[in-house]
């Protein structure tokens, strides 16, 4: 028996864990976190137990008894220094008999190039002590191979639900999804995502539409938030909102050609590149901030990273569309072989497997 401990069951993770459980019997318990809720984040259904938390600060202390039944053999508890609880089951651990497996929710956003090169001590200590790590991807499986040699990592392939769904689509023609929505221009990129976050620098998405050529290229929007600029004086924008409508999400992806966002790209990238459309964006910085799914993006293969809005803009105007398919096609090809539900899904059951059985 698993014990596995999450804050929150967003609605984007419910097909992992409803899966999982066919798989390998658990019990799945969530703290309250209000703080997730108020960030747009949809409560799943997936069915939890939940479990007492007090916030002292940024630290977190949940009941750790919950985790102490004799037939959990198995816990899978946060990789997050701020967890007190999750220390001292560490520390238990050998009178306990349990084996732990620490879920890395990929490094912070904000402290990603640092910790690339100089992963957190306190973090290093957890990885440590633990009997197998679950990382979102396999970059962040290497960095922290490089920083704690003989850590028991596994990369998950962090992806979204109903991923197969998309690959298995028989898109609609584009020649006639673009007439349908009188979108003109022979070349079309599309953003999708919300305008609730300044990481993905809205403002160099509007700076790359002031200067595309009109007449070339066109750009489809998809998403609301409070930060969502006006995009009405450009003639160029197609504007559609929040799109909740699966046939019409299908078809505007269909119309595009390119997925465009400049930064915070996220498994917002994953659906792109599902529905075969390579991924443009921006090189990472200190100031210039990407989720841990960047890594995701191999440079002139299944997208491009450019590293400024002058650089994307001449890319734009000189790329062939023979190019353009083939990185189509190897976004595709990438989903199918690396981020499949199934796939994640397998790569954490080995974990729990080598884990329980060593």
């Amino acid at each position: 028996m698993i014990a596995i401990l999450q804050p929150f069951i967003p609605h984007y993770r419910e097909q992992f864990f409803n899966q999982l459980q066919q798989k390998a019997a658990f019990d799945l318990y969530c703290y309250e976190s209000e703080q997730l809720s108020k960030n747009n984040f949809a409560q799943g259904k997936t069915p939890v137990k939940p479990v007492n938390a007090v916030s002292i600060g940024p630290f977190i202390l949940y009941n750790p008894f919950k985790f102490f039944r004799k037939d959990y053999k198995v816990l899978v508890l946060m990789l997050n220094f701020a967890h007190l609880s999750t220390w001292f089951i560490l520390f238990m651990k050998p009178f306990l008999r349990r084996k732990v497996i620490l879920w890395g929710h990929g490094i912070s956003v904000k402290r990603y190039v640092r910790e690339e090169q100089q992963p957190n001590f306190l973090l290093k200590c957890m990885i440590r002590m633990a009997d197998g790590i679950w990382f979102y991807t396999k970059k962040e499986q290497e960095i922290w191979q490089r920083a704690v040699p003989g850590v028991k990592g596994y990369a998950l392939g962090n992806t979204i639900s109903d991923v197969e769904s998309i690959l298995q689509l028989a898109l609609p023609d584009k020649a006639a999804v673009k007439a349908k929505y009188n979108i003109t221009q022979p070349r079309v990129l599309i953003y999708c995502a919300r305008f609730n976050e300044p990481g993905r620098r809205v403002d160099l998405l509007v700076k790359l539409i002031e200067r595309l050529d009109p007449q070339k290229i066109g750009v489809i929007i998809i998403g609301d938030g409070k930060l969502k600029p006006d995009f009405s004086p450009y003639k160029h924008v197609y504007d559609f909102g929040a799109v909740y409508d699966r046939q019409q999400k299908d078809e505007l992806f269909a119309a595009a050609d390119i997925y465009f966002q400049p930064g915070w790209v996220g498994l917002s990238i994953v659906e792109g590149m599902a529905y075969g459309k390579p991924i443009f964006t921006l090189l990472r910085t200190a100031e210039l901030l990407q989720c841990v799914e960047y890594s995701y993006i191999q440079d002139g293969y299944n997208g491009m990273i450019f590293e400024d809005v002058d650089a994307c803009l001449k890319e734009l105007n000189n790329l062939q569309d023979a190019e353009i398919q083939l990185m189509s096609a190897n976004a595709k090809e990438y989903v199918k072989r690396e981020l499949t539900m199934n796939t994640m899904i397998n790569n954490a059951m080995q974990a729990i497997e080598t884990v329980a059985n060593n």
